[in-house]
């Protein structure tokens, strides 16, 4: 897959995993790592898909609608390549923070429902629920942060309110950030990101 890799200047920090929205590249939340945890590791990776040429993580059937057996396959592709990255790099697998937005917040929300252990965390930035029906492995003490629009015309109210059910079920531990910016990353968004990170990994 590709990506890009920097090392931190703090070495016991979880490295951050960078995942983009659609028609984004592994450089798009660059900017989004260095407000968060500015002295991280960061790995960047860009979509295997293209739908209208534009990069994604998985197919989607149309609007909200993910091709789910698609969401599957590239969920396993991007846990087995973080397992090949971690070696290539250096950095402890078992310490992996996802920050997604949008699409890559979907396949990072996926990572937790499929892969055990994939994650210790994550930031996911107005995504929906990867699938439904489905057992979740046990997320006993993982930590997730949720930034939402009251607005959101892709994510409702109830789609997020779902997710954070489904992921506490689970055991972990969910914050959920409300703005009114639509399908959009603010700067309070941000700000609380990084505020929760802190609080979560900083110590």
């Amino acid at each position: 897959m590709k990506h890009v890799f920097r090392q931190g200047t703090n070495v016991s920090a979880p490295t951050l995993l960078l995942l983009h929205g659609t028609g984004g590249n592994e450089r798009d939340l660059i900017p989004l790592a260095e407000a968060i945890a500015p002295d991280a590791s960061y790995l960047g990776v860009r979509g295997n898909v293209l739908e209208n040429g534009m990069p994604r993580f998985f197919r989607r059937l149309a609007e909200g609608v993910f091709d789910e057996e698609d969401l599957v396959l590239r969920t396993g592709e991007l846990n087995r390549f973080l397992d090949t990255a971690a070696e290539q790099y250096g950095f402890d697998r078992s310490r992996l923070v996802a920050v997604g937005f949008s699409n890559g917040a979907n396949i990072a929300a996926s990572l937790l429902f499929h892969c055990k252990d994939a994650l210790c965390g994550a930031i996911l930035h107005h995504p929906m629920v990867p699938r439904r029906g489905i057992a979740l492995p046990d997320l006993a003490s993982t930590p997730v942060f949720i930034g939402a629009g009251t607005n959101d015309p892709l994510c409702s109210r109830a789609e997020t309110e779902e997710l954070q059910s489904l992921l506490e079920g689970a055991g972990a531990s969910v914050t959920v950030h409300w703005e009114s910016f639509g399908h959009r990353l603010s700067g309070g968004e941000v700000q609380a990101a990084a505020n929760w990170y802190q609080r979560h990994f900083a110590g």
